[in-house]
């Protein structure tokens, strides 16, 4: 039987594709490659980030998302129309509804465009989601009921803080601090402290391998490899967790403090529901080791890691796929 309904959780980092009935059935880094002087695009996804800081002269990997919304809006909708083909093959029609997911703050324009973006693509209609409610839903929480549930979706553009009841965010924060903006904090790191240039893909694998932002052993340490700015030549140093710690440290004390700001804001009542429930976080920042520990510590509030922190924006589309009374605009 045919399908026509998607589910589209537009990241910074990365794009998943869930079509209702198969669940996710696409997951890939949200990179193009192009050929500056044609604007021709190469590749896209994985091959295209493969690529990143490792392409000649003219061709060129870029990310055309940027703290969550739409930086270039050519090649946004080149690349989902891409993505789309690639999964037309899983049994949806031409024309889909779509469900695409964004941060709270986003203005009336940067949501138009990533509305027309996805309507361009050929959707029969195209309806926008805010992340933290999606990544709710897709966690399990009951949000539905007039009790407090509060997210923490830190992502690859924005970190999302979300208090949720009766179906709806009562109160939120976003924050253009996630997992790009350490990978960011890694680079100047290694460059002030060693001399040391390293890429983007570097210090993303710095931060899966050795990333801490709490109890740090100085003991675990990786070889990292780039170029000297002193002699221009390639070299390598070892550096620890302890090291990682501090470099990552003002972005995660920055996210607290917004954490704080909203947990100041909640009203009583909901308050009392977050001491009772906890606080639940998710997307690809909160996988850093120690976070849920730091977070209890700061926040006095008990932390929960989602067992699927990656892909529950996408599958809470699918929740929202299968019960579209959920959805208001609908």
């Amino acid at each position: 039987m045919f399908n026509k309904d998607i589910g589209i959780d537009l990241g910074t980092a990365n794009i998943l594709i869930n079509i209702k009935g198969q669940g996710v059935v696409l997951n890939e880094p949200s990179v193009v490659t192009i050929d500056e002087d044609t604007r021709k695009v190469l590749a896209v996804g994985k091959e295209a980030h493969e690529m990143l800081g490792r392409t000649p002269g003219k061709v060129k990997a870029i990310k055309p998302m940027k703290d969550g919304v739409i930086a270039d809006f050519e090649l946004t909708e080149t690349m989902l129309n891409l993505f789309l083909k690639k999964v037309k093959g899983k049994n949806i029609l031409c024309k889909p509804r779509i469900i695409i997911c964004c941060p709270t703050n986003i203005t009336a324009v940067e949501k138009n465009a990533i509305k027309e973006a996805a309507e361009r693509t050929g959707a029969k209609k195209v309806i926008i989601e805010e992340e933290p409610k999606v990544a709710a839903i897709g966690v399990g929480l009951d949000i539905s009921k007039p009790c407090g549930s509060m997210i923490v979706d830190i992502g690859g553009g924005t970190t999302d803080i979300a208090v949720l009841s009766l179906g709806n965010i009562v109160i939120s924060e976003s924050i253009k601090i996630a997992g790009n903006v350490f990978d960011d904090a890694i680079i100047k790191y290694i460059k002030e402290k060693y001399k040391l240039l390293i890429g983007e893909r570097t210090a993303e694998e710095i931060k899966k391998e050795i990333g801490v932002v709490c109890g740090g052993n100085s003991k675990n340490k990786i070889e990292v490899k780039g170029r000297s700015i002193e002699t221009g030549l390639p070299k390598s140093i070892h550096i620890n967790e302890t090291e990682i710690e501090e470099a990552l440290k003002n972005s995660i004390d920055e996210i607290i403090k917004k954490i704080k700001i909203v947990l100041e804001n909640t009203p009583p009542e909901l308050s009392a529901d977050i001491i009772n429930n906890g606080i639940v976080i998710t997307g690809g920042g909160s996988l850093i080791k120690g976070l849920d520990v730091l977070l209890t510590q700061e926040l006095d509030v008990p932390i929960t890691l989602a067992d699927n922190p990656l892909t529950c924006v996408a599958e809470g589309t699918g929740k929202l796929l299968e019960n579209l009374n959920l959805i208001e605009e609908i």
